[in-house]
């Protein structure tokens, strides 16, 4: 079985290691960059990488701006990393595509317990399993989105999102259950992270975005 392939992208040395240590001891194949035009130059250079860490303020270019170029070309799983640990800047992470958002200091565990709930996710799927409601249609095996017929672009998360949502479709969804099962029983995340992701999704999915019913005080609906 070949080996995962995860790039680690960040400009302290000492931060790379520790990563990289706790990752390898899980069997992966850890790739390094210590600033952004790095990892840019590695991300076109090897087609195998699986998943990316990545943190936020680096030299030359910052994490925000590797993450939205790497989006315009890929829907690789990203992880952020960041010492502010302001809600602005996760906001905005999540804003440009990235799918988990952790703050420093960190425990190394919870980072490789989040990076293998990623994986699992992706790396799992069914073959030839589809979700289909409303003109929606889901294929997990190829991670792929119709809506009418048309191919619909989502990130990593989104498309967990709604995935999760048509699974359940006609039940009502808790903040806290979607958090669970969406982002895995360990995010500490709140309310915001499931609203910034159910914006996007809806602007992405068009008309069809209505299906998202909100429920005030408690979390979302899908409905057709």
């Amino acid at each position: 079985m070949e080996t995962i392939k995860i790039l680690v992208v960040d400009d302290e040395v000492r931060m790379r290691k520790l990563v990289r240590d706790f990752l390898v001891r899980r069997g992966y194949d850890v790739i390094e960059a210590g600033d952004g035009e790095e990892a840019l130059d590695i991300f076109y250079s090897d087609k195998d990488i699986a998943l990316i860490i990545l943190d936020v303020m680096m030299p030359k270019l910052n994490g925000f701006d590797v993450c939205q170029e790497i989006r315009e070309h890929s829907k690789v799983p990203i992880i952020m990393l960041t010492a502010k640990g302001e809600e602005n800047d996760e906001l905005s992470g999540f804003e440009l595509g990235a799918d988990e958002y952790i703050s420093k200091p960190f425990s190394p565990k919870i980072l490789v317990a989040r990076v293998e709930a990623i994986l699992r996710r992706t790396t799992h799927q069914e073959e030839e399993q589809k979700l289909s409601a409303g003109g929606i249609v889901i294929d997990l095996a190829a991670h792929e989105v119709m809506i009418d017929g048309v191919p619909v672009e989502l990130s990593f998360k989104e498309f967990e999102l709604l995935t999760y949502f048509m699974e359940n479709e006609g039940l009502a969804l808790s903040r806290e259950k979607i958090l669970n099962h969406v982002w895995n029983y360990d995010y500490f995340g709140d309310a915001r992270t499931i609203d910034t992701h159910v914006k996007k999704l809806r602007s992405k999915m068009g008309e069809k975005g209505n299906c998202i019913k909100t429920i005030w005080g408690m979390g979302y609906k899908f409905e057709t």
